[in-house]
This record gives structure tokens, sequence and C-alpha cells, in this order.
């Protein structure tokens, strides 16, 4: 019988052995040999043993019916089953058939997998399956939409790339170093012949050191929502080194300050905007800086009456270093990653706005004010790409670019003396390690591609998941 199943072969053994039996029990026996108890007792045992025969044949033709020439193969049976028609699904043959594909950026099955037991649906990764018409769970063809969330890689810019699962909570310390350098010549004068200069030359080399530790804390709303805080405590040196020439001096003058004080707090969201079933996650950001940093209006500046103008008496630069902006900014971002197997492509989009601050007044020796007017700082435009690439399933590595494009400060509505737009390129290199299920070791370094960027940036991340 073609398209019997194991079962239907097995009931059809069982009905022959029993009708073995009733066949030797009904021979008769000499009536001098059985009492008439005896022989009622064997035809209630011959008419029960009927009745399974019976229903066992019946049992059997059904069999035969769903498994015979209307038996679905393998193939169709993924098919229908992934459509959700539980009626399809009811006439699944007991043999093995092919694992259903699941939703997201791996969704091939991988043909060296062993094939899926046949009977036991797929289970969501968050909502429950809804219920078939049976009372029992109805296939599942694929997860739901809120349950794809983006792939981890080694984290590279400020904000990660992975969301913070709904319930979850990341407390991440972190620490950064950075280090800049520039040289700077000032002539003021004018030329009798391109070769002779009479007035003023100053030779400037600023060394500058940087160091931030911060606080951040994530948790997620949902699988799709998360929000942050993060608190940074700054520490700054500066090292400036001139010699003017043309004015008797023949010595470098070095001035020295620094600065130690709480850095701007932030607070930022993130939502993910679509399921990710094609491969591709799109991650929208909102970030709000605050001023509690000491901002550059607060510190004491190394002039006795004014710096501009031409009453100048000192140096111009601040006695104690600032820790923050002096400005609320608020920045909104786009962030996409697209899996592409083994490797991660990731970027991002960003506008930085500044905040005008009005009737602004800067600090000055023996206590007086120099008033400034209406200040802003110039708006700041980002993007950034990079490649993630895992190692092993522990391990990951990183390559990206950052660029930001810093316009010009307003003073008074008019842009002020000296300042230009300004372009900030970093390359980075980060590498991630996973210690266990709480833990993780991200550190990136950074290389400055521009004048005006650090020359090197080194951050350490240590988050930890609750």
């Amino acid at each position: 019988m073609h398209g019997v199943t194991v079962d239907g072969w097995r009931a059809a053994a069982l009905a022959a052995a029993l009708l073995g039996q009733l066949a030797q029990a009904a021979e008769p026996a000499p009536v001098s040999q059985a009492s008439q108890a005896e022989l009622d007792q064997v035809k209630r045992q011959l008419a029960e043993q009927r009745r399974e025969i019976d229903a066992l044949r019946r049992e059997l033709d059904q069999q035969a019916n769903r498994d015979g020439p209307q038996a679905l193969g393998a193939e169709e049976l993924a098919r229908r089953r992934g459509t959700g028609n539980p009626a399809a699904a009811a006439g699944a043959p007991a043999g093995p058939v092919a694992p259903l594909a699941s939703a997201g950026p791996a969704s091939q099955p991988d043909p060296a997998a062993p094939p899926a037991p046949a009977g036991l649906p797929l289970q969501p990764d968050s909502a429950a399956a809804p219920a078939s018409a049976g009372g029992g769970p109805a296939p599942v063809g694929q997860a739901p939409e809120g349950a794809q969330r983006p792939p981890a890689v080694a984290p590279l810019f400020e904000q990660p790339g992975i969301l913070t699962p709904r319930g979850k909570f990341i407390v991440e310390p972190s620490f950064q170093f950075g280090y800049a350098s520039s040289n700077r010549v000032a002539l003021v004068g004018y030329t009798v012949i391109p070769a002779l200069l009479i007035g003023l030359v100053d030779v400037r080399e600023v060394r500058r050191n940087t160091v931030t530790g911060a606080l951040a804390l994530r948790t997620g709303l949902s699988n799709r929502l998360e929000v942050e805080l993060r608190a940074p405590y700054v520490y700054r040196s500066d090292a400036a080194v001139s010699r003017e020439i043309l004015t008797g001096s023949a010595v470098d003058r070095v001035f020295d300050t620094s600065g130690k004080h709480i850095g701007d707090v932030e607070a930022g969201a993130r939502y993910q905007l679509n399921s990710g079933s094609e491969g591709a996650y799109y991650v929208a950001g909102l970030r709000l800086k605050s001023r509690t940093g000491r901002d550059p209006f607060q510190v004491v500046t190394d002039c006795q009456t004014r710096c501009v103008g031409d009453n100048i008496s000192g140096t111009g630069l601040p006695l104690q270093l600032p820790t923050g902006s002096g400005f609320y900014s608020l920045q909104p971002s786009l962030t996409w990653l697209f899996a592409s197997d083994p490797a991660v492509f990731f970027g991002s989009v960003s506008y930085l706005h500044n905040f005008q601050r009005r009737n602004v007044s800067r600090l000055v020796q023996a206590g007086a004010r120099e008033f400034l007017g209406d200040v802003k700082p110039g708006d700041i435009i980002g993007f950034n790409f990079g490649m993630g690439l895992a190692l092993n399933e522990k391990a990951s590595l990183s390559l990206g670019y950052d660029h930001s494009s810093i316009g010009r400060t307003r003073q008074g509505g008019a842009p002020a003396p000296g300042s230009v737009r300004t372009q900030l390129g970093t390359l980075l290199v980060g590498y991630s390690y996973r210690l266990s299920d709480k833990y993780s070791l991200n550190v990136s370094v950074g290389a400055g591609l521009t004048s005006d960027t650090p020359d090197v940036t080194l951050s350490v991340r240590l988050p930890v998941t609750f």
C-alpha cells in the first residue's frame, strides 16, 4: 500500500495477530472438556476482539486514505505551514520535514542542519503563538516583527549600535584619553619686499591633554525603545610654549593651565524604526546636552582689563580650563545597520544644534567683567560609517571613520572675529570581547586626520548588564 506510514503497518500487523488468535479460539472444543460457563466467557472474549479488530481496520483505512495518493510532500507541507493555514497543517505526514525559515538578516536555513521533528511548532521570540481552531498552537511561519534587534558590533562612536532589551539595565563606566598638539605662527606687520617683514612674529606651540571618566545608564522600555543618561567628569591640562621674535626675548615662555570638574550631563533616547526583516535596521536617536560643566564664561581669563581692542594686557588665555561648552545642545540622528554575513556595515548622520545665549560676559582678572553680547556657537553636521567583523562567538573587530563639520561662531548676529568653519576627521579602530553573559570589554583607538582633530584618542568601556 503506497504512502502508508509506520503506524499503519504496525496496526496491520496487530490486526493479523488478532485474527490468528480468533481463528484458534473459534475451533470447537469437545463438550466434555469445557463447561457452559467457560463457553460463555470465550464468546465474550471473541466479541470484544472482533470490536477491536473492526476499530483497527477503520483506523487503517483512514490512515491509508490520508497518506496514500493525497500525501503532501515535505516542500509543499513547509509552504502551507508558512502561510499559517491550520487546515493544511492538519494533514501533515508523520515523517520529517524541512525547518521553517525565521525572520531576520540570517534567515536562510542551514543545509547541514538536521531536520526538525514533525509536529513541533516553532516558538516565536516574544509573543505567544495564536491558538488554532482545535485549541492548540497554530503553526508559526515568521517571528513577530518587534522581536528583531540590530546585531551587536564593537562600538566606535559615542552612541552604541545595539539596543538594550526590554526590562534590562546596562551600567557602562568608561574612560577616554585625548591628546592634541598644534603649532601657530602669527605675523603682525607689513612687508617692504617679500623677504623682509617689519612687525611682530609670534610662534606658539600648544599641547593639550584631556581625560574624561563617565558613567552611563541605559534601559530598554520596549524591544525597540531605550533611554540613556550619561554623566562625565573631565580633567584637562594645556601647555602653551611661545616666543615673540623682534621683542628682545631669547627664551621660550611656557603658560600652563588646567581644570577639573563635572562635565555636561546628557540624556538621550533611541528608537528602532523597522523590524529588520529585510536585513537592514534603522534607529532614530535624540540627545540633549546640558551645561552642567564649568563653561568658558565662568573661568578667569588672563587679562588685566580687557582682551579685545587696543588696551590688551595679558595672554588672553584662561587661567583655569572649562569642562563644559556653556551652551545647551540638541542632536537628532539616524543610524543604520546592514548585516551581510560575516560582516555588519553601519553608519549614521546627525545634526547638533547649539542654542544661543544672550547678554554673555566673561570674567577677567581683578573681578571685572567683559561684555560679549549674544553668542551662538556654530551648529555641527556629522556623519560616520564603518564595518564590524565577528572573529568568533566572543570577539569582534570594527573599523570606521567619523567626520564633523563645525560652523562659525556668531557674536551679536555676526560671525565672531577669527571664527572659521572647522573640519574634524577621525579614523577609528575598535575591539570588543565578551567576558561573560553580563560583562563586555570595548576598546577603541582614534587617529586625527585633520589639523584641528586630536592627534590620538583612546577609549575603554566596560558595560555591565543587569
